[in-house]
């Protein structure tokens, strides 16, 4: 059975893929490309239940899990059938695919798993789809923990013959895996989690420094409001680091700007007034003046008690 539309995607259970619906074969062989925090835990997570994953890295790095298969070249990596992206940005997947778009054979696909420009997804999907060539984009949310647990929230755009192919590997990685629509639609459901996000994790960081200045014990304040309406992931994730003073990078102050800008941008495209965006913005684009950008976006708590 085919996705039809925007409908959640038949999860993959715990343990190797063994198996799918669809009647369609079962890929194994995976490239991945981008080894940031975000690659390296897929490329454990993926190896871990029975794929076989190369992987690809734009710069060489040192702390790279000694199991990983790393490719001699791009050119070597792409020969798999799947092939992820985990870059770190629109310009980063543009570069990347440039490179490898002369060598790509029919019947590949391609899955943008990183926040990019949802616009140039569609680009992409259509230039590719002209040489039968497939395009996922596949955001996440949840960060490397969720990567490593295979408990990501995925939101996946693109043609549903190329979405069931890749179903086990997204089923792999992430427990909520949902087709919002085609190419480019991902890319824009991200956008509007990251919104979501960056609002919560601000006004988290608000109260917080509130509550502190108040002379209130942090801790049992956020354990007196388990259970109300603002327990929320962010209070219990985000909320932790900033008590703890624990600015150790999860998800980067830079990575949260790059994508709340390109949220501030799809508002302007379509005429949505994005205020609490812009405020955070702000805070984020002061944070990497100071230096702190590659901290965890939880530093927005500095902010009020440095």
């Amino acid at each position: 059975m085919h996705c039809r539309g925007p409908t959640p995607l038949e999860l993959i259970p715990r343990g190797a893929p063994t198996g799918m619906s669809d009647s369609l074969p079962l890929v194994r062989d995976v490239a991945l490309l981008g080894l940031g925090l975000m690659g390296r835990a897929s490329v454990v997570r993926l190896q871990q239940v029975g794929f076989n994953v190369v992987a690809w890295n734009r710069t060489p790095r040192d702390d790279l899990p000694r199991e990983l298969s790393l490719a001699s070249d791009l050119e070597t990596a792409c020969d798999a059938p799947i092939i992820v992206f985990l870059l770190s940005d629109s310009t980063a997947v543009d570069e990347v695919l440039s490179a490898i778009e002369p060598i790509l054979r029919r019947s590949q696909i391609v899955v943008d798993m990183g926040s990019s420009e949802p616009w140039r997804s569609e680009r992409h999907a259509a230039r590719l789809a002209a040489r039968g060539i497939g395009w996922v984009d596949a955001p996440v949310s949840g960060g490397p923990e969720g990567a490593k647990q295979g408990e990501l929230a995925i939101m996946v755009g693109g043609d549903a013959t190329h979405v069931a192919r890749v179903k086990p590997i997204l089923g792999a990685l992430g427990s909520n895996v949902t087709h919002v629509g085609g190419p480019g639609a991902g890319h824009t459901t991200k956008l509007v989690n990251q919104t979501m996000v960056g609002v919560l994790i601000e006004a988290v960081a608000e109260g917080l420094a509130l509550a502190e200045r108040a002379g209130l014990d942090p801790i049992l304040v956020g354990e007196a409001v388990r259970g109300g309406s603002a327990d929320t992931r962010p209070l219990r994730a985000q909320g932790q680091r900033m008590i703890a003073r624990d600015y150790a990078p999860h998800a980067h102050v830079n990575t949260m700007l790059k994508d709340l800008r390109m949220a501030a941008e799809l508002g302007d495209r379509l005429g949505v007034e994005l205020p609490c965006v812009e405020r955070v913005i702000e805070l984020a684009e002061l944070l990497v003046q100071q230096g702190h950008g590659e901290l965890d976006i939880s530093a927005l708590h500095r902010l009020r008690t440095d």
